[in-house]
């Protein structure tokens, strides 16, 4: 798998949400519930940005929001701590 991210998307991860690019990889392969996809107008993309909720190997639990451009490629957009709205609305619609 390949997960591209940005020079500036990984400075918003460290900075802003203080988030490692270890921890996204992790999310991703600990993923154990289907991705939901962000079809807020503001947030549309093609192809679709996506999301879901996981634990990182140290069971922090992060969303991860990114577009899949191949079965093995996935632009990063962001991550962070979800909240608990957020945690509701994947719990409800996976």
């Amino acid at each position: 798998m390949y997960y591209l991210i940005s020079d500036a998307t990984a400075r918003k991860l460290k900075e802003k949400h203080r988030v490692e690019e270890h921890e996204v990889v992790e999310c991703f392969q600990n993923r154990t519930r289907h991705t939901l996809i962000d079809d807020r107008e503001e947030h549309k993309t093609h192809p679709s940005t996506q999301w879901f909720i996981a634990e990182t190997d140290a069971g922090r639990r992060l969303k991860v929001v990114f577009i899949q451009i191949s079965r093995t490629e996935y632009v990063i957009r962001t991550a962070y701590s979800p909240d608990e709205i957020e945690e509701k609305m994947y719990e409800r619609n996976t």
